[in-house]
């Protein structure tokens, strides 16, 4: 009796340490099946990603077969291919959607992971890219060169560049951003209350001069800046559109590659500083590259709204909210919305097409609206 009652202290350690080790077990194959799940959802979007240029391509007032469109972009992949093409079909292809599906493609991709950074870098579900008055800035910019540039440059220059509108949307967009800057951080750290009230103020004041500046202009031009104002791919050439990928190519590797980082600030600054984060540096990086994206794919497309406030919602309703796997998928998800919400644009009125903004609008207000009744984002 003695024996067993000097044992059993070591047969209840053994039997703790076995329940011990076997949550230990259940936890990592729960961990291994959703890594798992998120990766499919990743591959998942990327193939509709892959459907929805196909159908970008094809779909339009001029409908090309399918079959004709993935010819066309095997001759230009595969030099070696010898593939027999109608004329105008590729010329459609290489010179009006080719850029126009390559421009919606890395727009929707930046004005979402932007979104998902803003989120997760002030905590608020509500901000999207136009919370710190970037798009704001580019905005008012390009409504100053639309009524009074022009004529400016067309007096100096003798012509109007095809630049001049995207030119004038980054600088206002970075003007915007370098205002907030030097009111924010003269204590030597971004706080973030701070920006989102200067965000307000930044927005308050833009929209007052843009409404002088609509006040001013005439006719053709308050057609031209209304239609700039709701957003549209129509503009897109290679020669504007190539400078801009690659750009927005490095500052979505930058942004995406800070996924541990937003991680740990969803924490909390002290505990994400405690955890190795340099959270000031990071600050400056998510808030410079995220107005940085904006602000280039604003200055090419107008003012779209609702890609960066719903889509990581709709991210994180499918993978959960690690930032790891939130920002790329983001990426993709932005992408094909966009994609998706032009060849709606082009096939509702054709031969006319609508502006690519109020489609978002359209389709993102009331799901917003049904995600805030389901979440609480407000309570």
């Amino acid at each position: 009796m003695l024996q067993i009652i000097y044992r059993m202290p070591s047969i209840v350690s053994t039997s703790s340490a076995l329940n011990k080790y076997s949550n230990v077990q259940t936890l990592s194959s729960t961990l291994g099946a959703l890594h798992q799940q998120r990766r499919l959802t990743l591959i998942v979007l990327g193939i509709g990603l892959g459907i929805a240029i196909i159908l970008g391509l094809a779909i339009g007032p001029l409908h090309i077969p399918i079959k004709h469109v993935i010819n066309i972009l095997t001759d230009y992949i595969n030099p070696f291919a010898n593939y027999q093409h109608d004329f105008v079909e590729q010329q459609v292809i290489g010179s009006l959607r080719g850029p126009r599906v390559l421009l919606g493609l890395i727009t929707g991709a930046s004005l979402a992971v932007a979104g998902a950074c803003f989120q997760s870098l002030f905590r608020n579900p509500l901000a999207d890219p136009a919370v710190i008055g970037v798009s704001a800035g580019a905005s008012t910019a390009a409504v100053f060169y639309i009524v009074l540039g022009q004529s400016v440059v067309m007096s100096l220059f003798g012509g109007v560049s095809k630049f001049g509108l995207p030119i004038a949307a980054m600088c206002g967009a970075l003007l915007a951003v370098a205002v907030l800057y030097v009111f924010v951080n003269r204590k030597g750290g971004i706080n973030v209350a701070t920006l989102l009230l200067a965000g307000i103020a930044v927005n308050a004041f833009c929209s007052a001069v843009t409404g002088v500046l609509v006040f001013l202009s005439d006719d053709q031009q308050l057609r031209e800046l209304t239609f700039w104002t709701l957003g549209s791919l129509a503009r897109a050439q290679w020669d504007g559109v190539i400078p801009t990928f690659i750009w927005l190519c490095l500052v979505l590797a930058i942004l995406v590659s800070l996924g541990n980082a937003l991680n740990a600030l969803a924490i909390g600054e002290s505990s994400a500083f405690h955890m190795g984060v340099n959270v000031q540096r990071v600050k400056k990086i998510l808030i410079i590259f995220g107005a940085a994206a904006v602000g280039a794919a604003v200055a090419m497309t107008g003012i779209i709204g609702f890609v960066g406030l719903v889509v990581p919602h709709i991210v994180r309703l499918m993978i959960g909210a690690d930032n790891r796997y939130v920002l790329p998928a983001s990426a993709i998800m932005g992408a094909l919305l966009m994609l998706l919400a032009d060849m709606l644009a082009r096939m509702i009125m054709q031969p006319a097409e609508l502006p690519i903004g109020i489609i978002t609008s359209l389709l993102g207000a009331p799901f917003f609206l049904y995600l805030l009744s389901r979440r609480h984002f407000l309570s």
